[in-house]
């Protein structure tokens, strides 16, 4: 796949992703960079960024850079998503997700999204696993 259809792949980004407001920033195979402004409309009852739109974002990442990175005729889904939240994201604040492989194969692929606040300070650790599948439109 060359880059104008990684590119074009990584910047057409699905509805969900758009709904949050999530933004790409960058896309090549062995990193994709994102951000999303956190707005009133993603806090949690302590006023804070809540863990699923954290956890949505990072699942958009893992599956954006496993598409770049398929061969022609293949698909992704999440397997597995296990998430280690270490601090808050104010209301208010940018979340940057900066998403690398741990592992790129053949039948799955698992990507380390790791998101910040505006201080630069880790946020939430994200490791998941995308299985690689058949595409068939039906």
């Amino acid at each position: 796949m060359d880059r104008s259809d990684q590119d074009r792949i990584a910047f057409d980004q699905p509805a969900f992703a758009q709904l949050l407001g999530f933004r790409l920033i960058s896309a090549d195979p062995d990193a994709v960079l994102g951000e999303l402004s956190v707005t009133q409309d993603m806090a949690n009852r302590n006023g804070v960024m809540h863990g699923g739109a954290i956890m949505a974002m990072a699942d958009n990442m893992g599956g954006t850079a496993t598409m770049i990175n398929l061969p022609e005729g293949k698909t992704t889904t999440t397997l597995e998503s296990k998430t280690n939240f270490l601090r808050a994201v104010r209301i208010g604040d940018v979340a940057t997700a900066r998403c690398v492989p741990l592992h790129k194969g053949r039948t799955t692929m698992v990507w380390q999204t790791t998101i910040t606040r505006d201080d630069g300070k880790t946020v939430a650790i994200v490791t998941q696993t995308q299985m690689v599948i058949d595409w068939r439109k039906d």
